[in-house]
């Protein structure tokens, strides 16, 4: 049976979805002429669960991670959920329903079922073998409840334990109390995600002094940009997945941008 909360997130989903859509319509008309190529050269961009159509390519797999990885993007953005035992593996959904089309729970379903059932599915320890230290890892964790917050703590930090906070990777979260499930971690390692209320992300960020903060790029302003470069913090955006979205996005100085097609964004940058 489906959860309230579930149903409430995919409501708000599918209207984040329409709004992103009606929004990336209108700029990729929009006229943005090229920013100075030192700006175009140094943008990280991100490859949101990696390249993926779903089709030949499914989102938040190593094949997916591998094409983004070979594209020569800077980053890589990925979802990490937990196992009924409690470990963390790299998916969006609370179940398989969306990409399946059968509804098996994530977090009612022991590892080893998983692995039994969508061997495609990587866990975070395998993610962060294959491309920990090579390209930067935006980790972002879901909203869901934690039955063993000391054990669920303990191997995040095992996973993370080779890495730099901040510089090689950032914990990433919707609900940004979750952060206080890692307190083994430093504040600049962690990103807030604002879906509509980028002003009071934007006050949390400066309050907890976080690594930065992130949201969609209609709602990041100028003015947000320049408080949180003041503070030493980084604004990232999504998503840039048109030639003259990115073009606006590098020249206002966002520092990672996120896109639905970064193979194709890194393209564009790298014929600069």
């Amino acid at each position: 049976m489906d959860h309230p909360q579930n149903r409430k997130i995919r409501l708000e989903e599918k209207v984040e979805g329409v709004f992103h859509r009606l929004v990336d319509a209108f700029y990729r008309r929009w006229p943005c002429p090229p920013p100075p190529l030192p700006l175009l050269k140094s943008c990280r961009i991100i490859s949101h669960r990696g390249e993926h159509d779903n089709l030949s390519r499914v989102e938040n797999t190593l094949p997916a991670f591998d094409a983004a990885a070979e594209a020569g993007v800077w980053g890589l953005e990925l979802d990490v959920r937990w196992t009924r035992d409690l470990f963390p593996v790299v998916f969006h959904d609370p179940d398989t329903q969306r990409l399946c089309n059968q509804a098996v729970w994530i977090g009612r379903t022991r590892l080893d079922a998983i692995r039994n059932q969508f061997p495609w599915i990587p866990t975070l320890p395998e993610v962060i073998d294959r491309y920990g230290g090579r390209l930067h890892l935006m980790i972002e964790i879901k909203g869901e409840h934690y039955p063993t917050p000391s054990v669920q703590s303990r191997r995040m930090r095992d996973c993370l334990e080779d890495l730099a906070p901040g510089e090689d990777f950032h914990l990433m979260a919707l609900q940004p109390d979750k952060f206080g499930y890692f307190g083994f971690l430093p504040a600049n390692a962690f990103v807030g995600i604002a879906r509509m209320r980028m002003d009071r992300l934007s006050r949390m960020a400066a309050d907890h002094r976080w690594g930065g903060l992130a949201g969609h790029y209609l709602l990041t302003t100028k003015a947000m940009l320049a408080r949180h470069h003041g503070l030493g913090q980084g604004v990232g955006t999504g998503f840039a997945d048109s030639r003259r979205c990115l073009f606006r996005e590098a020249a206002r100085g966002v520092d990672w941008i996120f896109s639905n097609r970064a193979a194709e964004m890194q393209a564009i940058c790298r014929q600069a």
